[in-house]
């Protein structure tokens, strides 16, 4: 009897290192509660102090010298902002979340998982909060329970609320991007099939999340995808997502005349903008207006809100209106350009930006040259595209928002994904290191 049983304990202890960071992603479909850190914010930093912890009990060395550096790059650049700014509590404050997101926490997630075999667990962690997110999301839709919209309360948010718009949105973005990528791999023919239909349950709510940045985002990732795991197989599952497109705009009247008019805007912005567009192009002028003015270092973290009204013009608005999905009517300041390339650049200059964006490059260029070694090999192909994926549409996704709000964990997780397929994933491979846990946690850590 006891025999029988024994293969379950030894599958949870074998995944256990990796459990920290699944925790992170299951707190994040809990419901949020209004003001200080999530719970998943709490976690990630105790996740990175188990890490330290362990370093430390064993004395080796954590990261690889490229690893060390290309996640390190953006330290110089943000510790020169963090002096600069005029409030040295902002600063700190800001330090602390920019060294979380892009430095801190995808260590970690690098150094906790071993192999393919952990990678896929937090992939399909992605995709099943990106479900239970959007389960949240569609029912708030059907019930007109979500966030307000054009007057009705019809916009998806999941559990993060009107306050974090982006929130749901990004998780299933993130998700989908998963699933395709499993999808397209070559793992057993049962996880593509159920990592395909994921993805295909997952277009309604990324549809009625009504994030165009995410729509853009997610189709040129998963265009990416597709065409890199191979032309015939691209055309199937294009085929396959028209049909589901078909489906979800006629069949189950997910095609309103709002979400219509919100799929028609994306050709508009430049010719009759609505004012969250006017808002946007006139918050990336006053970003450029104040980088113009400190090039090199920028104005210092947090330090956009107190320059915005001086190089803003008349056409900006008061704020955004927040409204809905529990939450009472008022109107949230925009305190950031929501674009995270011309946030890098009004606050840390030139110097900031090379760092970060020096970073995300060499992981693409890294990933990119594995995917295409993953895709002769094999076995790893599926974790190839997930990683790639990730990159691609996080770095799209820039282009249109910034970090901010409890979601923002999920950027930090994600390029904990991508650092370990781009820094380590193709020396680790699948083979788990032989003995005990306490040599398999030496053998981790040395790597």
């Amino acid at each position: 009897m006891s025999h029988a049983l024994t293969p379950f304990p030894r599958r949870a202890a074998a995944s256990a290192p990796v459990l920290p960071a699944v925790a992170v992603l299951a707190l994040l479909a809990l419901p949020l509660t209004p003001g200080g850190a999530g719970p998943a914010d709490v976690v990630s930093g105790l996740m990175v102090v188990y890490c330290v912890i362990r370093l430390l009990r064993e004395r080796r060395r954590p990261l690889s010298r490229t690893a060390a550096v290309v996640l390190g790059l953006p330290v110089v650049g943000l510790a020169l902002a963090a002096m600069g700014t005029s409030s040295p509590q902002a600063g700190l404050v800001g330090l602390g979340r920019y060294l979380q997101i892009f430095v801190l926490v995808p260590a970690a997630v690098l150094m906790l998982v071993r192999d393919r075999t952990d990678f896929r667990v937090l992939a399909w962690s992605f995709v099943g909060l990106a479900l239970c997110q959007g389960a949240v999301g569609v029912h708030q839709y059907l019930t007109r329970t979500g966030a307000s919209y054009q007057g009705e309360d019809i916009r998806a948010v999941g559990t993060f609320g009107p306050q974090d718009v982006m929130g749901m949105a990004t998780a299933v973005s993130l998700g989908l991007v998963c699933a395709v990528g499993i999808a397209l791999g070559r793992t057993s023919a049962r996880q593509r099939a159920i990592a395909a239909g994921c993805a295909l349950a997952l277009l309604a709510p990324l549809a009625v999340s009504f994030s165009r940045g995410a729509w853009i985002a997610t189709a040129l990732t998963c265009t990416v995808q597709l065409v890199t795991a191979g032309l015939r197989r691209a055309l199937k599952v294009a085929a396959a997502a028209a049909a589901a497109g078909v489906i979800l705009m006629g069949g189950f009247g997910v095609g309103t005349e709002l979400l219509q008019q919100r799929v028609n805007s994306i050709a508009q912005v430049t010719d009759a903008p609505d004012q969250s567009v006017v808002d946007r192009y006139t918050l990336w002028a006053s970003a450029t207006g104040i980088w113009r003015q400190h090039p090199l270092t920028g104005v210092g973290l947090k330090g956009f809100p107190q320059y915005r009204d001086g190089h803003a013009t008349l056409a900006l608005s008061s704020g955004a209106e927040i409204a809905g999905a529990g939450a009472a009517y008022h109107r949230q300041p925009l305190l950031s350009p929501h674009n995270m390339y011309l946030l890098v650049l009004s606050e840390q200059g030139l110097v900031g930006l090379l760092g970060l964006a020096g970073s995300w490059l060499a992981l693409l260029v890294c990933g990119l040259r594995r995917l295409l070694h993953g895709r002769d090999r094999g076995p790893g192909a599926d974790c190839a595209l997930v990683a790639c994926g990730l990159l691609v549409w996080l770095l799209t996704d820039f282009v249109y928002g910034d970090i901010g709000g409890p979601s923002t964990v999920l950027t930090a997780m994600g390029l904990g994904l991508v650092a370990w397929w781009a820094l380590a994933g193709e020396e680790r491979g699948d083979v788990r290191p032989k003995g005990g846990m306490r040599e398999r946690a030496e053998e981790v850590v040395a790597r």
